[in-house]
């Protein structure tokens, strides 16, 4: 019970004391001890009246204030008492509270601050809890983790999330960054580190995206040097395709000259074949500026799936369309698009040779397009080259399909991946930002 309602009781109970004495005074005493003890009364009340002013109403107040602070409600005031010891406790108090409500304000807006900047940031941030598990992630992290919804993120250790970015973050000790190449289209810089909240030290990864950095600093040294051996090899091919020319003329018109021209054919043949396999790389680096146009996804894929079902049905091969009730519908350069399917569809059919399937599927939330296959499994050690200039596993390959496929959806803006999963198909996912 407060002391204020202890001190009324006991006021109460005094006086009532007081009285009952006076009452047995008045009727078995005499007059004058009854007005002294009547005296006395008065000036008790008086004295408890000018005790509650001075004493305690002051701690009263001083007990609301206590109480203000452990419900943390810093936006009310205590009273003046008019009291100077009392309102001098009072005043600084009130000062206190009035600190105590800007550093709040300031802090949460900080903490606002913070939280915008967080999720407004290019840069991946995940952050774990005590036990290691998932307690914030920001929209860039959830991006490049992959297309699970954030809810079933949060809560989860990072080695149960299905995603190879989160398979590589768990390698990385605390206090080091990493460079991660995944499914050889996507390049991360990863950090592992901590920070202290409330005594208890808190691990989290920032998730730097490198992909148009590299694949720009690639896309330059390619380019200079397909410049230059195109220059050089075209100029000499011309030449050297003039003189042959000019020598097949020259020979054609003399006997027993045959096996000599035959030669210079094939000869001139194989320049013209050289000339095409430089512009083929060329080419390449002359891609142009995709023309957006709003476009129903299902359509554009129904489409290339007719154009590619003559190839399939030759390797004995069924293209199976999973495509969504609901079409997504996206921004494309129809025809950069559909050769990048073309290009996707032939690979995959390659990879299965002969017998199997080719998975076409369209969902939305976001906008997605996947081709799987079952043909032949992707290793680890192919995963992260097969998207790197001119590399192929073909014996007789470019290493220019997936260049392209990589230059066009990267001017789509688009985050693609390619790589095997766990059920054995082989996915080429393509999300539409």
């Amino acid at each position: 019970m407060k002391v204020r309602n202890w001190f009324w009781i006991f006021s109460v109970i005094l006086l009532v004391a007081l009285s009952i004495l006076s009452y047995f005074v008045f009727y078995k005493s005499s007059t004058s001890l009854f007005f002294i003890v009547e005296g006395f009364v008065l000036f008790t009340a008086l004295y408890l009246f000018i005790f509650y002013g001075r004493i305690i109403k002051p701690l009263h107040i001083i007990g609301n204030g206590m109480e203000l602070l452990r419900e943390q409600d810093f936006s009310s005031r205590l009273r003046y008492v008019k009291q100077p010891d009392a309102d001098r406790i009072v005043d600084i108090f009130n000062k206190m509270m009035e600190q105590l409500k800007d550093e709040r304000l300031h802090l949460r807006e900080q903490n606002h601050l913070l939280d915008l900047l967080i999720d407004a940031s290019p840069m991946g941030v995940v952050m774990l809890d005590l036990d290691q598990r998932v307690y914030t992630i920001n929209p860039a992290a959830h991006k490049m983790l992959g297309p699970s919804s954030a809810a079933v993120v949060v809560g989860q250790l990072l080695a149960q999330i299905d995603s190879p970015l989160a398979s590589a973050m768990c390698e990385i000790p605390l206090y080091c960054s990493r460079t991660v190449r995944l499914d050889g289209a996507n390049v991360y810089k990863c950090t592992h580190s901590s920070f202290i909240d409330r005594g208890f030290q808190h691990s989290f990864y920032l998730v730097e995206p490198l992909t148009q950095e590299v694949f720009n600093a690639e896309k330059k040294a390619y380019e200079k040097v397909i410049r230059m051996i195109a220059h050089e090899v075209n100029n000499t091919m011309a030449g050297i395709s003039s003189t042959l020319d000019t020598l097949q003329s020259t020979f054609s018109g003399i006997e027993n000259m045959d096996d000599v021209c035959e030669v210079l054919r094939v000869s001139s043949d194989r320049c013209y074949s050289m000339s095409r396999f430089i512009t083929n790389f060329a080419d390449v680096v002359r891609i142009p500026e995709p023309q957006l146009r709003v476009l129903q996804l299902n359509d554009v894929v129904t489409a290339c799936k007719r154009f590619m079902e003559t190839i399939c049905l030759n390797r004995n091969i069924d293209i199976v369309m999973e495509l969504n009730e609901k079409s997504p519908v996206v921004k494309l350069d129809n025809t950069l698009f559909e050769q990048v399917l073309v290009n996707i569809i032939k690979n995959a059919a390659e990879a299965i040779a002969h017998d199997g399937k080719i998975f076409i599927r369209t969902s939305c939330n976001p906008s997605c397009l996947e081709i799987a296959d079952t043909g032949k499994a992707i290793s680890k050690e192919i995963e992260a080259k097969i998207f790197s200039p001119f590399f192929s596993t073909k014996p007789d390959g470019q290493g220019l399909g997936l260049i392209f496929i990589r230059e066009v959806l990267l001017k789509h803006n688009c985050t693609f991946s390619l790589r095997t999963y766990d059920d054995g198909l082989t996915r080429f996912r393509i999300l539409f930002g």
